[in-house]
Parts: structure tokens; sequence; C-alpha cells
């Protein structure tokens, strides 16, 4: 039987019609004009990821170790590339015709819809809420911060969960390749937190179905479902397993991993839960995903208009422009968290149709995706739930390598439009039409009941910002009146649309109204809503069209360093360790990354800090003690920028080099013992070393001159008058570095907290240190081959599902 084009084909083409019609004309600026969102993280990354791209470019290989940031550290954790990695090919074939990043909405609203059709939900059902999944605030907001890895796991996790649905309902082979192509790509993009969320949702999923397996006493066929979503789960590592093994590798020698010192070091890895905490969003902002403006529309957003608070100062005689950034930031966020960039919403009717879910949905699926929702929602609180988040931080496994908690609300915007759309779809197939109009005045009760409530008690609620006590009293009666007419407003506009929604849905029921022709104006009406919201925080004055040459243009500062081709390391004093423009041009003493090695971020806060604070104020008096900085000396911090001209560069006549021989060693017995020695010792003439993990170790005597050098190699010439230690300013990290001298492979040894020594003989030598991580070179072979077989795995899948179609 042939295919019938009008009902097979043409309902899926208008739905991904749609959805690239979304993304050209919102984001038309980087479409058409070739304009670039400004995005101050991918500015961060351009600039520490400069070295490794250049090299890229001008040899072909890899750059596996980069110097440009917190002294050098893996290239892998910065930019990573397989030769013959098909991965960056297949996004853009899957995403033709737009740009990287906002080419990832597209593939999220896309696998959004694979999902629900999965699901056997109607298209014109499945359309708004996979607009309403990728096209929520979260993702637009994130998108305009930078994290573009970020979005795309995000919007890779629908497919991924189609494919395990669809295995479970019969269609292995097409399930199996879904599953094993989506994962492959979510791992790509290497974003560890929303794998870790992705691997939750999997969980409850499955859990769900053996249960319902169980109770039809179907084990064995759950058994082989599993089976067969192992082959993917094998495919998709395999295709990443150069990227896996590296940051598996690495990740118990970051900031991820255990304490050096015993003084901040407790009984296990990860972060401090502070840190991890700091975000966490309160309880019950929660519902800004039913009234957007509940506590503000963002920190770092325009506030409309605000009579009140120009009122009172005028009538102060204070002039607006003169205190406009305290006011501005202070009456645009009055939340528990230290500031956001946007609301997470994604959409009003996503809440009036979730509660159709809870009600009309099919048991299992019912409790699988509440259940996401509500988890997403309890980690989110993080430190607002102290009692439970606080424990899982200590006790779930990997847990504790993340921070930013609100993240997991990413779990609750992806399972609201999946049970919203399997309410909506089996509110039409019910036959007991006076049920469903009951059903549908539930719904209608408790979501625009909500919105009704906070318009109409607003000024019940807190609206006092935590940092309101900086103003006085008459100035925050103000500013909670402009507050509260805000969350008025907001309310209100919810209330309307769940009003309109909700009308829609009734006259459908009553037969006045075509099921199809409401699930597509309820897609128009959320694409509508989050459109108008969205352009709030990402709109035409996001896009330029080279923000990396305004932001890297060279400095006088940068121009007079750069006349020095010699090898050294900058300082840049200005928020030193949050910087990666200076990576972008010199090696840096400082950096921009999330998982900075952790012996580097502990020489940072014991060390490096006081170290770079003690030099400013004696430097503001006049006295440049350059022989007093012992720790920034033997990184070889030949430069110190404290500006942007000329003048501000000054140069340390006192650097240790590249590489010295230390008139002394200091035999140490424990961390805590060589910290404090080399903050005090001058290590030029004096090293350390930790007799317990490295033995005996002699001091040398000669001279020695860096000859050759790339990112991942060294090469020194040697004229020793006594053999000895020699002491690099090259950061220590204990696997993939190899050192020969002569040809003769030597062990390097950790010397001053976390720089690498070498035992060199007396005489003539040539040191070659090089960066060969055998986690790299053993499994590039593997990669490619893996991610090929995925690949002939989907067009095999596809391929068979479409004959099986055409002969059904």
């Amino acid at each position: 039987m042939r295919y019938n084009i009008q009902k097979q084909v043409l309902p899926h083409f208008i739905g991904v019609v749609i959805f690239y019609l979304i993304v050209l004309f919102y984001f038309s600026p980087a479409v058409f004009d070739g304009k670039i969102i400004f995005q101050y993280d991918i500015l961060q990354w351009e600039g520490a990821s400069k070295e490794i791209l250049d090299y890229r470019k001008e040899t072909g290989d890899e750059a596996l170790w980069t110097n440009r940031l917190f002294g050098g550290m893996p290239a892998y954790l910065v930019s990573f590339e397989v030769p013959g990695d098909i991965t960056n090919f297949l996004t853009k074939i899957i995403t033709p015709g737009l740009p990287h990043p906002v080419n990832s909405l597209f593939v999220g609203m896309v696998a959004m819809y694979i999902l629900l059709l999965s699901f056997k939900i109607r298209p014109e059902f499945s359309i708004a809420s996979a607009v309403a999944f990728a096209f929520n605030t979260f993702h637009i907001i994130s998108l305009d911060a930078g994290h573009n890895a970020k979005i795309w796991a995000i919007c890779l996790i629908p497919l991924i969960l189609a494919g395990i649905h669809l295995a479970f309902e019969g269609k292995k082979w097409l399930g199996l390749a879904l599953f094993a192509f989506g994962l492959l790509l979510q791992l790509k993009f290497n974003h560890l937190q929303i794998t870790y969320y992705t691997v939750i949702i999997v969980l409850v999923y499955g859990i769900g179905r053996l249960f319902q397996f169980y109770k039809y006493q179907q084990l064995p066929q759950f058994g082989k479902v599993i089976g067969v979503l192992l082959i993917g789960l094998i495919l998709a590592v395999g295709g990443n397993l150069s990227r896996f093994m590296t940051v598996l590798e690495y990740g118990k020698y970051s900031t991820r991993g255990q304490s050096n010192l015993s003084s901040q070091a407790d009984s296990q890895d990860g972060l401090d839960k502070d840190y991890a905490f700091n975000w966490s969003q309160g309880k019950l902002e929660t519902l800004t995903l039913l009234v957007p403006n509940l506590y503000g529309p963002g920190s770092t957003k325009p506030f409309p208009k605000d009579p009140e608070t120009e009122r009172v100062l005028r009538a102060n005689n204070i002039d607006l422009s003169q205190v406009k950034d305290n006011i501005d930031y202070a009456r645009k966020y009055w939340g528990d968290q230290p500031g956001t960039g946007g609301p997470i919403y994604g959409s009003a009717i996503m809440i009036l149709l979730l509660i159709l879910g809870i009600i009309y949905a099919p048991k299992t699926f019912k409790v699988v995706f509440a259940s996401i929702a509500t988890i997403g929602i309890i980690l989110a609180w993080g430190k607002n739930l102290d009692w439970l988040n606080y424990f899982l931080f200590d006790y779930m496994p990997g847990y504790n390598k993340f921070r930013a908690v609100t993240m997991a609300l990413s779990m609750s915007l992806f399972a609201i439009p999946v049970l919203g759309a399997l309410g909506l779809e089996y509110l039409f197939r019910s036959n007991a039409k006076s049920e469903a109009k009951k059903s549908l005045f539930i719904a209608f009760g408790c979501s625009a009941g909500i919105a009704l409530v906070f318009w109409l008690f607003a000024g019940v609620f807190n609206l006092k910002a935590p940092f309101d006590d900086n103003f006085p009293e008459w100035l925050v009666d103000a500013l909670k009146e402009d507050r509260k007419a805000i969350l008025r407003a907001s309310a209100l506009k919810s209330f309307m649309l769940i009003l309109i929604a909700s009308g829609l849905i009734w006259a459908s029921l009553q037969e006045r109204v075509s099921p199809k022709i409401t699930g597509l104006t309820l897609a128009l009406i959320v694409i509508l809503d989050l459109w108008i919201i969205n352009k709030l925080f990402l709109n035409e004055d996001a896009f330029q069209f080279s923000p990396s040459e305004q932001f890297f243009a060279k400095t006088p500062a940068d121009e007079t360093i750069l006349r020095d081709q010699d090898y050294f390391r900058v300082l840049n004093i200005n928020n030193p360790f949050n910087d990666a423009r200076t990576s972008y041009y010199f090696n840096s003493v400082g950096g921009y990354h999330g998982a900075k090695m952790k012996r580097y971020q502990e020489l940072i806060e014991n060390a490096l800090n006081p170290e770079i604070q003690s030099f400013i104020a004696k430097a503001q008096e006049g006295d440049f003690d350059w022989m007093s900085l012992n720790v920034l000396n033997m990184l070889n911090t030949k430069y110190i920028m404290a500006g942007r001209t000329e003048n501000a560069v000054f140069q340390n006549p006192q650097a240790n080099g590249s590489a010295w021989f230390p008139a002394s060693i200091e035999q140490v017995n424990s961390n805590e013992e060589e910290m404090e020695l080399i903050k005090s010792r001058n290590t030029k003439a004096f090293a350390t070393v930790n007799k317990s993990e490295f033995g005996e170790v002699a001091a040398g005597e000669g001279q020695v001159e860096l000859q050759e050098r790339k990112p991942s190699e060294l090469q020194y010439s040697v004229n020793a008058q006594k053999a000895g230690l020699l002491v690099f300013s090259e950061i220590y990290y204990p696997i993939g570095w190899k050192a020969t001298v002569n040809g003769e492979e030597k062990e390097i040894i950790r010397t001053n907290y976390l720089l690498r020594g070498i035992e060199v003989p007396e005489g003539q030598s040539i040191v070659n240190m090089s960066f060969e991580p055998a986690s790299y070179y053993s499994t590039k072979t593997i990669v490619v081959i893996f991610q090929y077989l995925t690949v002939l795995l989907l067009l095999g899948a596809i391929f068979i599902s479409v004959r099986n179609s055409t002969k059904s």
C-alpha cells in the first residue's frame, strides 16, 4: 500500500517547518545578517582556547595541553577533537542552514516532537509542547550567557528518551538507533551535569516500565529491551571514548577531586557545599513556571516603567541618573538567589495541560513524568531544602561534582510539556465528555486560580529583596509598590492565557472547534507567549557582527608585552582568576574555567591571592617588592598587567625563568608543609620535594635554556656542573607527561607543591618533555569506528521503519 502523503507525511512536514521558521525568524540577525550573539562565556572560551585552535589550524594536530590558563592544564577540558570525528558534521546535517548555537533549539523542538509521536500523541498537540520545551526562557537566557553546550545537551534529552520508549514499545531497531544517536551527540557536547540529569530521567522512566512489565508478568521482555539498549549505550560511549576517558581521568585532579590539604579536606571529594548550592531557587520561586515575573524580570534585564520609584526620588530631590545602577539592580529581582538572568518559564498554558496530564495520562507515564518534574524542582531548591539536598550531595554518587543546582529544573522543563501533551491527548480520547469538561474545570481552577491569587493579593507576598536594607525605608516602600505592579501584570497575563486556552479546549469538547484547530491554535499562543517574553532577554541588541574582534582588540598594554618574544607568564591583576581575555595573547597565571586543577586552586586560595593582595598594597605606596613574589616568580610571571595602557604594564625582573637549578632542596613530609615553605622561601634558591612520595633528591648546579616549545612538548638544553634537581616553571600533572634526558626516560618529580622537576646528570644533556596521555591515543580509532556504526545503524533503522510503514 502506498503512503498516504496527506495523513502520514504532511502533518510532520508542517510541524518541522514551523520549528524551522521559529528559529529562522527569532534569530534572523544570525541567520540572514551573519551576526553573532554577544555571549560572555563564549568570549572567555575563545580566549582560553586560542592557543589550542591556532595549533590545530597550523599543524592539523591536537594540542592536548595548553599553557594559556592557570599556568597550564589539559587542553581537552577546553577544546578537543579526535581526527575523523564526525559529530560536528552530524550536527550540521540535522540543522541545515541554521547557525550554531541557535540550531540547538531546532533540534530540541524536533526531538520533543519525535518523543511525543512515540507516545502516539497527534501532531497538532505535539507542536505546542515541543515549542514550550525548546523555546522556554531558561534556554534563551542560557544562550544569551553562552551556555551553548548545556542547551545542546538538554535539547537532545527527548531524542534519547524517544529511543528508549520506542524500544519498550516493540520498535527495537528504531529505538536502539535513536537512543544511540541522541546519546552520542549529547556526550559529544560534554556537559556532564545535564547527562547526569538525563540518567535520572532514564532511571525514573525505567523504574516505571519495570513495575509495568512486572505487573503483566513480562520481565523477560523487559530484560531483552535492556539488552538492546545496552548496545546503544556501548555505541554512544564508544563514539566518545576519548572524551570520556580523558575527562574521567582528570576528574580526581580537578576542583571536583579531594583536597590535598588536610586542613581543607573532608571525608570525600567534590565541590564545596556552599559553592555548589549558592544558586538555589526559592520554594515559591518555582511558580515562575506559571507567573514569570513572580520575583521580577531578572537582575540583568531592563525593568519596566516604575512610576512610584521615580516619583519618590523626585519628591526627595534625588536625580534618578545618579543612582540609576543601584536602583535598577534592586528592583529587577527580589528572590533568594544572588542574582538571575531572568525567570524560568515555559508558558502558563503548559501548567494547565500539566494538570490535565495528572488527571488523564496513563498511570505509568503520569507517575514517571510527574516524578521527573518533582525531582527537578526539589533538586533546584538546593539549600532551601537543605536536610534532603545536603544528604543527596553527600551520598548520591557523583552529585557533589556539580554546582548551580537550579539547572535541575531542566528536568522539570522537559517533563511538564510531555505530561501536558499526554493530558491533552487523553482528554480528547475520553468518551465521557462530561467528565472531560469537569476535569478541564479542575485544571483551569488550579492553574488560573493560583495566577488569580497573585493578581488579587500581590501585596501579601514578600516583595522585599535581601539588599533592600541598603536603602531608606521610603525608597524600599516605593520599590515594593513597583514590584507589586510587575507581579500583578504578570499574574494577570498568565490568567488570561489559561482562560483563552481553557475556552478553546472547552469549545473543542463541545465540538464547536476541531481538535486539530485547537492544537494548532494552542501552539500559536504558546509561540507568541514565549516569543514576547524571550525578547526581553535575547533580542536584536544582543547580536553583533564580530564581538570577538572588539573584545580581543589589542590594547597598548597587550602591544607592550607582545614585543617580548621570550617564554613567560602574565598576571592581569583585574579579576585574574575569572578572566580568559589575557589567555588570548599570553600564557596566563589566571584564566576562566570551571574545572581547574585542584592543586592550582589550592595555590590560589592559600598563596597566590595573599601574595597578589600584598603586592598591590605595597605597589600603591610605590614599593615594588619583586623579591617577595615567591610564588609568582616560580610561575615565571615576567609581567604584571594593571590596566589597558602601556603605563599599566610592570616587568618583574625577579621571575625565575623557564627552568633553574635551586641551590638547596627542602625535603618535606606533607602538602601543608610544602605550601607554607613556598610562600616564605626564595623559590629560585630553594625547592621543596615531598620525600614520602619521591624519596631523597639532591640539589644540582648548572645552566639551562629552553630551545623549543609547543603546547604539548618542551625541549631544554642543560649544562650541569653538578647532577641534581632541575625545576621547571611548568604545572605538574601525573598522567600523560613523559620526560627523557638524552633519550633515556626519567621520572617527573612534583616540586614546589605543583611544579615539575627532573633529576639530570652532570654534563651536557637534552631534556624533552611531551604530553602523551594514553587515554587519548589508545581510543582515537575506537571513537571513529563507533561513530560510523551509530550512523549506519540509524540509517538502517530509518530504512526498515519506512519500508514497514509502506507495507502496512
